[in-house]
């Protein structure tokens, strides 16, 4: 309410604290001349005045920390100056924020310029990354197709020379097995123990009891074994079962297996 009631103008507020600096300087003055004066006093002996400015050195020092360690006075105690003094420093605070405020917004404008044209070349860059990629699919699916028919008629043509090397492995084989393991000179066919009129039983090669073991072997994998009867030549068995070319069922010796070499 006092305020309200004795107003004070910027100018009266500057000429009170203008007053109020002035006799402060005067002040201050003063108390230079009297340490000028001090100087100028009569000149002491050297000891007693290195004494003396030890001591004013000490007492400077101690009122520089007492300086140090104070907290600032006001120069004036009238609340209308403090206020219109105030009310100036909150102005050029308000001052500097709206510089400050302009330069973000003048700063948030380019940002956001830029960002436009940022979205701008990614949308356009995903367009083309979207034509590249149809473009690449095209063109998958046509050597896809191309490739399909080179690799068909290429599986064909490696079909074809694998039936052949397939023909003469086996020829080879025949003819190496028909010349080093012929059958019994006794014939190829062999009767039964104890039992001299039932008929004779044909005797297979080596090559053909192999042709059967490998037949079995690849068609039924799950039950590879063959079962041994009298047509198969127990020395070609027994070959067989020593080198390790075929495997016994272990619980059933009439029945064995190619070894699965694979």
């Amino acid at each position: 309410p006092e305020l309200t009631n004795n107003p004070v103008s910027p100018g009266d507020a500057k000429e009170e604290l203008l007053d109020e600096c002035e006799s402060i300087w005067k002040q201050m003055e003063e108390c230079q001349n009297k340490l000028i004066a001090l100087g100028t006093e009569t000149a002491l002996e050297p000891d007693v005045k290195l004494s003396l400015l030890m001591m004013r050195a000490k007492a400077l020092a101690a009122e520089y920390h007492q300086w140090q360690e104070r907290s600032p006075e006001l120069i004036s105690t009238n609340p209308d100056v403090l206020i219109e003094l105030g009310k100036e420093e909150l102005q050029k605070v308000k001052n500097d924020l709206e510089m400050v405020l302009s330069t973000v917004q003048s700063k948030n404008k380019q940002l956001e310029e830029n960002l436009r044209r940022e979205l701008q070349w990614h949308e356009e860059q995903e367009r083309i990354v979207d034509a590249l990629t149809r473009a690449e699919e095209e063109m998958k699916s046509k050597v896809e197709q191309l490739s399909k028919t080179r690799t068909l008629q290429e599986l064909r043509n490696k079909m074809s020379k694998i039936r052949v090397y397939k023909e003469e492995l086996s020829n080879a084989l025949g003819e190496f097995l028909e010349e080093h393991f012929p059958l019994p000179e006794t014939g190829r066919s062999a009767k039964k123990k104890n039992s001299s009129e039932e008929p004779a039983v044909e005797l297979i090669t080596l090559n053909e009891i192999l042709e059967i073991l490998i037949t079995k072997l690849i068609k039924t994998p799950h039950e590879p074994y063959v079962t041994i009867d009298d047509s198969y030549w127990p020395p070609y068995v027994e070959l067989l079962l020593r080198y390790g070319i075929a495997l016994r069922h272990p619980q059933d010796p009439n029945r064995m297996r190619l070894e699965a070499f694979h």
